[in-house]
């Protein structure tokens, strides 16, 4: 319980320190470009057109909401946190307290194979995953909903009680999971990847003999895991585009952005546009090939 508790306020603290860039990053998913290009240079010191980053950004909402401004949306989020991590850790404490009870003496652990360990290991951190992704996507949908309405000037979704009203009147049930399936399968697929990477380059590429090793383990942990975060980056990108969609707010209705029938045809069309990667760097963004900025819809076409 302590651990959890620990967790929970690491998770709250982190969560409000990132807060700002996750709502910067929400508005430039859904295309929103209130600043226009300017002439600058990149690494090699050529000149080239590079949109508005973090910080150009967030002094921009700072002077419309003022610093309290960064932080919509925040309510919900740590919510969603909150919750996500006790659903977790009692997921995982089921699986140890079944390990428990199995027979005294039972060696089947101990002859698995290094690989079906990886895979038994990763599967139970799946299930908790995805229960916890379960449990918490409503409170996903509230806080990407809050961020949005920064593009229209809403005020639709003023808090947590009052946005779960809101999405039951307006669409039920599953307005709370719009752009789920998306997310999930991004989760999932990002946790295999990124555990059997991890496995192949500590069994096979590292030795065991080499000084350090523990410490070399963790970092090819940690970069396999951004290597699979940035392969399946265009899943949450189509998660949080369908969460808005067509929801009653500026950001999420034409002209703004399309209104899309499913999350695949959402997929379809960013593909075919070239977007897949929008939002994924928050700084030394250039501007995209062949296309116009609108001053007055502040937004590329």
């Amino acid at each position: 319980m302590a651990d959890t508790c620990s967790q929970m306020l690491l998770g709250s603290g982190l969560t409000v320190l990132s807060h700002p860039l996750m709502y910067i990053k929400v508005l430039v998913q859904v295309g929103h470009e209130p600043l226009p290009p300017s002439l600058g240079r990149n690494l090699f010191g050529r000149q080239v057109y590079q949109l508005p980053g973090f910080f150009s950004y967030a002094k921009h909402i700072v002077k419309i909401d003022g610093k309290a401004g960064l932080f919509k949306g925040l309510a919900p989020r740590l919510c969603a946190g909150t919750i996500g991590t006790l659903v977790h850790s009692r997921v995982i404490q089921n699986y140890q307290k079944a390990d428990k009870t199995e027979e005294p003496g039972n060696s089947q652990k101990e002859d698995l194979s290094s690989l079906q360990q990886v895979v038994n290991e990763t599967a139970r951190e799946m299930v908790a995953r995805s229960c916890a992704t379960i449990v918490t996507h409503p409170f996903h949908v509230i806080t990407l909903r809050c961020m949005v309405q920064f593009i229209g000037r809403e005020t639709k979704y003023s808090g947590v009680f009052d946005s779960v009203v809101t999405i039951y009147r307006e669409e039920g049930i599953l307005g709370f999971f719009a752009g789920f399936i998306p997310r999930l399968l991004g989760d999932v697929i990002s946790l295999w990847l990124c555990n059997m990477l991890a496995h192949l380059i500590n069994t096979y590429v590292l030795d065991n003999s080499m000084s350090h090793v523990g410490e070399i383990k963790n970092c090819s942990q940690a970069v396999t895991g951004f290597f699979a975060s940035m392969l399946t980056y265009p899943f949450l990108l189509v998660s949080n585009l369908m969460a808005v969609n067509n929801c009653g707010l500026a950001g999420g209705l034409p002209p703004n952005a399309p209104a899309y029938p499913s999350w695949v045809d959402c997929w379809r069309t960013l593909s075919r546009e070239g977007n897949m990667s929008r939002g994924n760097s928050l700084f030394f963004r250039k501007m995209p090939a062949g296309k116009m900025y609108a001053v007055d819809q502040k937004r590329f076409f």
